[in-house]
């Protein structure tokens, strides 16, 4: 069995692999782990929560957590998040339920013994190897706390917390994709929709507005963001146009092009593949991306017109139309 992701192939030292009753929380596409026995799964993302479900996994997808025994942590890159991951744990988990970590060194695996120091949480490092450390702990009885933020931009209450891009400010891209933007009428939207800056602006001044991510905390930011501000939207989670249905007359987006700490394109290419045959025969898509990504030829293979509407020594914001 071929484990394709470093905390993978830290796990496959270990026997058994995956303990009895043990949920995976937060886990990679690993080959050798999706490929393996059938797994127990809770993600908050919903492309990975397809893939684990593809292969036969039992999957849990979204905010509500499963009722949990034991649980293996797979630590993420961003350390608040990892901090939100603990408290849902300790917080929906019966103290001393069994808790196993495994972690990447260079994505903050080596301050899991500090994090669970500090909540008074034991920890005992159980193997290093592929630049990763595997840390067993129990859970402990803890509140869980509010890790929502709230920030003002653009005349906007923006509701944040610190797994959603853009945590706590306004993307200078996001910015500079909603000064490039006409008056967009209509049913429009937001594909990768993060805080909800987006769908919250459009819908401010008169559209119809979809909001889009595969991130359960982005789905639930853009809700709370709509709901600041006495607006209305639809919010779904969709692998960007997989789960939309009918047509917009426009759409827009700030697509991610990093999966953890790796570039990828995939997201943007995904898109712009998807993006005319949802779009009216008149639609058009507005993406705003760093002026350094490769993105006009695949545009300009989709579409008949694409111009370049604004741009600096940092992004560039395309327009494309059907016709």
């Amino acid at each position: 069995m071929s484990f394709s992701t470093p905390m993978g192939q830290l796990l496959a030292r270990q026997t058994p692999l995956i303990e009895e009753g043990e949920w995976l929380v937060g886990p990679p596409l690993d080959e050798g782990l999706l490929a393996g026995p059938k797994l127990r799964v809770w993600t908050l993302d919903h492309l990975i929560a397809a893939r684990w479900r593809e292969q036969g996994h039992e999957v849990v997808e979204g905010l509500e957590p499963p009722q949990m025994a034991r649980a293996l942590l797979f630590w993420p890159k961003t350390m608040e998040l990892g901090r939100w991951w603990l408290a849902q744990l300790n917080h929906h988990c019966t103290p001393g339920s069994a808790l196993r970590i495994v972690g990447e060194h260079h994505g903050g695996g080596k301050r899991v013994p500090k994090e669970l120091e500090s909540r008074a949480m034991r920890c005992v490092k159980r193997d290093n190897a592929r630049r990763c450390s595997l840390y067993e702990s129990a859970t402990v009885a803890g509140d869980m706390p509010d890790q929502w933020g709230e920030f003002e931009a653009l005349g906007l209450r923006l509701i944040s917390h610190p797994g959603v891009f853009g945590h706590g400010r306004l993307d200078d891209g996001t910015a500079m994709l909603i000064e490039a933007l006409p008056a967009l009428a209509g049913r429009v939207l937001d594909a990768g929709c993060g805080d909800g800056v987006l769908s919250a602006w459009l819908a401010q001044r008169g559209a119809e507005v979809t909001a889009v991510d595969i991130n359960h905390l982005a789905l639930e930011a853009t809700r709370r963001t709509l709901a600041a501000n006495g607006l209305e939207g639809e919010v779904l989670a969709s692998n960007m146009l997989t789960e939309v249905e009918g047509r917009f007359d426009a759409i827009v987006s700030n697509p991610a092009f990093h999966q953890e700490r790796h570039l990828s394109l995939d997201p943007a290419r995904q898109l712009i593949e998807q993006a005319k045959n949802h779009l009216s025969a008149d639609g058009v898509l507005y993406l705003v991306a760093n002026g350094f990504l490769p993105y006009m030829a695949p545009l300009q293979r989709q579409f008949a017109r694409v111009d370049v509407v604004a741009e600096d020594r940092r992004y560039r914001v395309y327009r494309a139309s059907r016709r």
